[in-house]
C-alpha cells in the first residue's frame, strides 16, 4: 500500500473485489450520508472493512421486515409478494453468498421482496426500512435508500419500486417482537424508475467507470481526514511502510510528541514524587523478603504493589581470565540504535 500526496492510496487491485451493492452504489455517488466513497471503495478492494456486528437497529430490521410484508399483503392485497425465501430456498444467504446477481459481473446485492405476475416474472421491487427518523421521510424518501432499490430495479429490468418504511420508538428496539405495522406507523413511497431517475444509464456508467478506475485501477478515490477517520486510522496502524510514508510518518510522530510532551509538562512534579515514593515502598518490601520468597506484596486500597525476586547470570570475568579462559575468544558483538527526538532550533 502507497500513500499518494493527493489523498488517496494506491494498491495492487485485487484479484476478487467485492461486488457494488445498493449501499455501496449511493456512497459512490456520493449520496450515502452514511458511508464516503473511500469507505465503499475499501471494501470493495477488500483493503479494509469493519467486522459486521448486529446492532438494536438491525435485529428490529430484521424482526420487522416480514411484519411489514404481512402489512403490505393484507392492506395492499399484495398477494403475489415473493422473499428471497420463495426464490432460493432456506439459507438462501449461504446459498447466494449475498449476491441475488450473480451473472451480473460487477454490481450485487438483495433485494427485500418482489411482486410478480401470473408467470413468476418480477414486475416491482419492494425495499424494507426501519427507523426512528421520521423527520428523513417528510419531504421525500432519503436518497441513499432509493438508490438502493433502483439498483435492485435495473438489474430486474423493472420499472416499479416501492418503499415500505415503518418509524420506531425507543421501546419498539427494546422488544421489536411485539411491533404490529399499521397505517398509523408504516408509510408506502411508490416511484417509477423511469420517471425518478431517467438517465439511470448514464449513472450506470459512470458508476462502471468508477470500477475501471478505482478498483481495477487501484487507486482509491481521495479520502476525508474526517468523515474516514476510524478507517485511516486502522489503515495506518495496519499498513505503515517506511519507505513509502515517511512523510506522513513524520508528521504523525510530531503531533503525537507535541501531544506527549504537554502531558509530560503537566505531571512532571508529580512523576518525580511518584518515583520517590515508589523507592520507599519498594525499599519496603525488599526488608521483608523471607528466604524461599519470590514475592512481597504490600496491599493499598487500589492497587497491589508488587515486588518480585529474580536473578540474572553474570560472568565474572577478572576470575575467568585468572582461570586461563580466553574472555575474548566468547565476546560476541550485537548492534543497537538509540533513537531520539531532537527539537529543531529556528532560524
Amino acid at each position: 500500500m502507497k500513500w499518494n500526496d493527493n489523498k488517496t492510496i494506491s494498491i495492487t487491485p485485487p484479484r476478487r473485489p467485492k461486488k457494488i451493492t445498493g449501499t455501496r452504489f449511493a456512497a459512490i455517488m456520493g449520496l450515502n450520508q452514511w458511508t464516503t466513497p473511500f469507505n465503499a471503495w475499501c471494501a470493495i478492494t477488500r483493503t479494509y472493512e469493519e467486522p459486521f456486528e448486529d446492532t438494536i437497529y438491525t435485529i428490529a430490521g430484521k424482526t420487522i421486515e416480514p411484519k411489514q410484508a404481512e402489512f403490505m399483503q393484507k392492506s395492499y392485497f399484495m398477494t403475489n409478494l415473493i422473499t428471497p425465501t420463495d426464490v432460493y430456498g432456506e439459507d438462501y444467504f449461504q446459498k447466494t453468498w449475498g449476491d441475488f446477481f450473480r451473472d451480473t459481473p460487477i454490481f450485487g446485492g438483495m433485494w427485500d421482496y418482489l411482486l410478480v405476475d401470473k408467470d413468476g416474472k418480477p414486475s416491482a421491487v419492494l425495499e424494507m426500512k426501519t427507523t426512528k427518523r421520521s423527520e428523513d421521510w417528510v419531504d421525500d424518501i432519503p436518497e441513499y435508500y432509493a438508490l438502493q432499490a433502483a439498483l435492485y430495479a435495473y438489474l430486474l429490468g423493472v420499472d416499479k419500486v416501492i418503499m415500505v418504511c415503518s418509524f420506531l420508538e425507543d421501546k419498539d428496539y427494546e422488544n421489536p417482537a411485539a411491533y404490529v405495522c399499521s397505517a398509523g406507523n408504516t408509510i408506502v413511497r411508490p416511484f417509477d424508475l423511469s420517471k425518478r431517475y431517467p438517465d439511470m444509464d448514464k449513472t450506470i456508467k459512470r458508476v462502471q467507470k468508477w470500477w475501471k478506475d478505482h478498483v481495477e485501477g487501484g487507486i482509491s478515490p481521495g479520502y476525508d481526514e474526517k468523515a474516514d477517520a476510524a478507517i485511516l486510522k486502522a489503515l495506518r496502524d495496519n499498513n505503515l511502510s517506511p519507505e513509502t510514508d515517511i512523510v506522513a510518518l513524520v508528521k504523525e510522530a510530531e503531533t503525537l510528541k507535541a501531544n506527549l510532551d504537554k502531558v509530560k509538562a503537566a505531571v512532571s512534579e508529580d512523576e518525580k514524587r511518584y518515583k520517590v515514593v515508589t523507592d520507599l515502598i519498594k525499599q519496603a518490601a525488599i526488608e521483608r523478603f523471607r528466604e524461599g520468597d519470590k514475592t512481597v506484596t504490600i496491599n493499598g486500597s487500589a492497587f497491589d504493589w508488587v515486588t518480585a525476586l529474580s536473578y540474572r547470570t553474570t560472568y565474572d570475568h577478572d576470575r575467568m581470565q585468572q582461570d586461563g579462559i580466553d574472555v575474548d575468544k566468547y565476546k560476541t558483538q550485537e548492534a543497537s540504535y538509540r533513537f531520539t527526538a531532537k527539537a529543531r532550533k529556528e532560524g
